[in-house]
């Protein structure tokens, strides 16, 4: 059985943690949308992406930006990545039910790390005409979110 561990350690008294692992959704969309909402309040959080999942509210994509259209509202390249919008708010609500469990104020919880990582390839092949075929892959991600109460 593999071990896993989060990227950082925070005061374990003052916070709660909650990840997806080997889930199959976009890293692209998954690292932009994470950037959104790092930082922004529990409840912030979950209304932008109630927002995306809904399709009125577009992501700035800053990092994976390329052939990607120019919605309205941001000014620049942007997407609406609904299954990720929907995935992270099952996210949130295991935060919040984390942090409710150890006894913290779920109404001062403040989002403080939010990372995506690339987990493995499901590789697969199309069988095509005349003896050739088409790879397609599946890249699944690993994400993690840590909630930091504050006063």
């Amino acid at each position: 059985m593999p071990t896993w561990r989060y990227s950082v350690e925070l005061d374990p008294s003052r916070t709660a943690k909650a990840s997806l692992r080997d889930v199959s959704m976009s890293y692209k969309a998954t690292v932009e949308t994470l950037r959104l909402i790092r930082g922004k309040k529990l409840s912030e959080a979950k209304k932008i992406l109630e927002e995306i999942a809904s399709m009125k509210r577009p992501v700035p994509f800053r990092k994976f930006n390329g052939k990607v259209g120019h919605k309205r509202g941001i000014g620049g390249p942007g997407r609406y990545p609904v299954k990720v919008a929907k995935k992270l708010l099952a996210l949130l609500d295991n935060l919040e039910n984390n942090a409710e469990f150890k006894g913290l104020d779920v109404e001062n919880l403040w989002i403080v790390h939010a990372a995506a990582h690339q987990s493995f390839k499901i590789r697969n092949y199309l069988p095509r005409a005349f003896g050739r075929a088409t790879p397609y892959y599946d890249q699944l991600v690993h994400v993690e979110v840590i909630g930091e109460e504050r006063t």
